[in-house]
């Protein structure tokens, strides 16, 4: 199976109070994580910290970046490789050595960075696949850190949602779970029983998010063609999202159109346009 990330927000929220810097179009904020986090490699925890940062930047993903009193940094071993960026400065990267097993170039910080990013001198991050396990508290979490800002909300509605697919309804239901996401579109979750019936195959496809879980994908076929992994299901969800668990969810982006009480929803912009 293919696994793949969700993928960054474009811009940090306008909404984040505290200090950030860069330029008009890609700017970065810091700030404290007050979370218990761990992250760790060949059965090793490797760091393991209440005072870690956090790090928003614009077309990134969020990064914790963790004091280097907290990392075992006796499993370390700096190698030549830098990079620079403008925005954070000069960085240099460590090997992770636990047992037999190593990860090269695993881990970075910025030694001596650009004043404004001093917030994050004294820590290293890490590449989120290159290490085995990451827990927030006692809950192991996956794919990328989840956002602090971000949240969110599964709510029944009994609005009639339809979705047209290559002019034919491919499902229609008043019984679809609506899932308001930050940032994001909203997502209809149907009932399969409210789909049409043979218009779906499974697809080897799975991704991942850290606000509900893996999820698996379905083909859909209508008038002899076919439009791949157009639907996707959670078999399992995390608990903020059990009521979407099983339900399925079209692209508003790919679809005709998916029409709410008869009305067309606009077509979303997203990365998946």
């Amino acid at each position: 199976m293919a696994l793949i990330e969700s993928p960054a927000n474009k811009r940090i929220p306008r909404y984040r109070s505290g200090p950030r810097h860069g330029t008009e179009g890609h700017q970065i904020f810091i700030e404290d994580c007050p979370r218990r986090l761990r992250t760790m490699m060949n059965g090793v925890t490797i760091a393991d910290s209440t005072r870690a940062k956090i790090l928003f930047e614009d077309g990134h993903l969020p990064i914790y970046y963790f004091p280097m009193t907290d990392v075992r940094m006796d499993l370390l071993g700096k190698t030549t490789h830098t990079t620079h960026c403008p925005y954070k400065g000069d960085c240099s990267y460590w090997t992770i050595g636990v047992g037999e097993r190593k990860a090269e170039n695993a881990v970075w910080g910025y030694e001596n960075p650009i004043p404004q990013s001093a917030a994050i001198k004294g820590h290293v991050a890490f590449y989120w696949n290159k290490v085995d396990h990451w827990f927030e508290e006692d809950e192991e979490i996956f794919i990328h850190p989840r956002d602090p800002y971000k949240r969110i909300d599964c709510v029944r509605s009994s609005r009639r949602v339809q979705v047209v697919v290559n002019g034919e309804t491919v499902a229609d239901t008043r019984r679809a779970v609506f899932l308001f996401e930050t940032t994001l579109p909203t997502r209809y979750y149907i009932p399969k029983e409210d789909v049409k019936p043979g218009v779906l195959s499974p697809s080897d496809l799975q991704t991942g998010c850290p606000y509900k879980g893996f999820a698996k994908y379905f083909h859909v076929s209508v008038k002899g063609k076919r439009y791949d992994n157009l639907v996707w299901y959670y078999p399992e969800t995390t608990t903020e999202a059990l009521k979407i668990m099983g339900l399925l969810s079209f692209y508003n982006e790919k679809v005709d159109a998916i029409l709410i009480d008869g009305a067309a929803e606009p077509k979303p912009l997203t990365p998946w346009s």
